[in-house]
């Protein structure tokens, strides 16, 4: 099926008629375990000899359908949801870590990503350097013995930078470390990073897959390419597993070591499972995915165009403008389009920017994006409040900034509503 268009892909990749009912929507099955069909069954399941389904903090047949799809529309061998964007981050890093190693991340990441690596993980005993990644030389100097994977975002959150995912990708390759790569803001549809030389794609499904901001979830994809055995560096992947009868899971499992790695033992021992009324409502989502960014897109570059004339602004980080800096990777990268987040700097500073989002009507102030409505939020003061003025102006994130999300509205009514509310920010 994945030599299918996306368009087709969106709307039928992982799943079937329910072979029970006929049911043509994947229904939710809203169960805890599965019946088997006797002890010899039971056992094969849990000795990785067979795949089905046995407990749904491992497995569901809905959350499977939307791995599949993820996978698919990504183009990796499989994938593995979770319960949110954050929990996706953890699992992808669980089987590479151990204490005492580290990973190598972008400075220009989620406020969010850049407290879980600078603070959190290390109660696991790990630890992050974090680099500009344009400084090609700098990331590969920053990685040393204990390097165990180099971590960025396609279109970072909050300023819409384009990270150079070729360029990166030749670093982690010319190192031997799996890329892994945020691709919650660009989705599928604008960017595959495993095109691009990506071993592992990230998601927040709570965006743009589900694209309606009703539920929380995360999607891990597999590329499949990455060779676990080759350094001895993996041996969570490698190296016998204890509570499988001394199973390498590479070795056994060839390029879906990682995806059965991560429900056999991250999702049994982390439980951060995706629940299946959840992965319905992004199955749902991801149908339109292609219309809706298709329209994301058209929003962002007539309100972002109008935005950079405005003399009461200082600068638009949209990087499908001609003038920004990552304009050429936008079109190489994203040639659908350069997402539809991005951040705009208000002229009269911090003041401004909360009189401009106390005074918009359509645009929503909430701690989201990637939803049908258009959203915006002062991340200096929410989403980025817990990182120092200078580590904020790294993420993009400064206090002169505002985040905006476009949603798929009608472009007059939202250029019509920045207008009023810019003329009472900056009056």
């Amino acid at each position: 099926m994945t030599d299918q268009a996306f368009d087709t892909l969106q709307i039928h990749a992982g799943a079937e008629p329910d072979p029970a009912t006929g049911a043509r929507q994947v229904p939710i099955y809203q169960t805890t375990s599965y019946v088997f069909k006797d002890a010899d069954h039971a056992a094969r399941l849990f000795g990785l000899q067979e795949v089905g389904y046995i407990y749904s903090r491992l497995t569901n047949p809905t959350v499977s359908a939307l791995a599949a799809r993820v996978a698919a529309l990504e183009g990796g061998v499989g994938a593995v949801c979770c319960s949110s964007g954050h929990a996706a981050q953890i699992m992808a890093l669980f089987p590479l870590m151990g204490p005492g190693l580290n990973i190598v991340a972008s400075t220009r990441l989620y406020g969010g990503t850049i407290t879980q690596f600078s603070q959190t993980i290390k109660r696991f005993g790990w630890s992050c350097t974090f680099v500009d990644f344009d400084d090609l030389a700098a990331l590969e100097a920053a990685v040393d013995d204990n390097t165990r994977a180099i971590f960025c975002e396609s279109i970072s959150n909050p300023g819409g930078y384009i990270t150079d995912l070729p360029a990166v990708a030749a670093v982690a390759n010319k190192v031997g470390l799996p890329l892994i790569v945020d691709n919650t803001l660009a989705s599928p549809y604008l960017c595959r990073p495993i095109e691009h030389g990506a071993t592992l794609v990230v998601h927040s499904a709570t965006k743009y897959l589900t694209g309606n901001g009703t539920v929380t979830g995360g999607v891990i994809v597999d590329s499949g390419k990455f060779d676990w055995s080759a350094s001895g560096k993996f041996p969570s992947l490698s190296a016998p597993e204890p509570a499988y009868h001394g199973l390498k899971f590479h070795e056994a499992l060839g390029p879906m070591a990682f995806t059965f790695h991560s429900i056999a033992v991250g999702l049994r021992d982390l439980g951060m499972t995706m629940n299946p009324q959840g992965a319905h409502y992004t199955l749902m989502g991801i149908e339109t995915l292609s219309l809706r960014m298709d329209k994301h897109v058209a929003n962002a570059k007539a309100v972002a165009e109008w935005l950079a004339k405005d003399p009461r602004i200082d600068f638009v980080t949209w990087a499908g403008l001609p003038s920004s800096p990552w304009h050429e990777r936008a079109e190489r990268l994203c040639p659908k389009g350069a997402g539809a987040l991005f951040t705009v700097a208000v002229k009269g500073g911090y003041e401004a920017c909360v009189k401009l989002v106390n005074n918009l009507k359509l645009f929503s102030h909430v701690a989201n994006l990637g939803d049908a409505r258009s959203l915006i939020i002062h991340s200096a003061s929410t989403t980025h409040r817990q990182l120092t003025e200078e580590q904020q102006i790294k993420a993009g994130a400064a206090p002169n900034v505002v985040r905006l999300s476009i949603g798929i509205e009608n472009a007059a009514d939202l250029i019509a509503d920045l207008d009023q509310a810019l003329a009472a920010a900056t009056a």
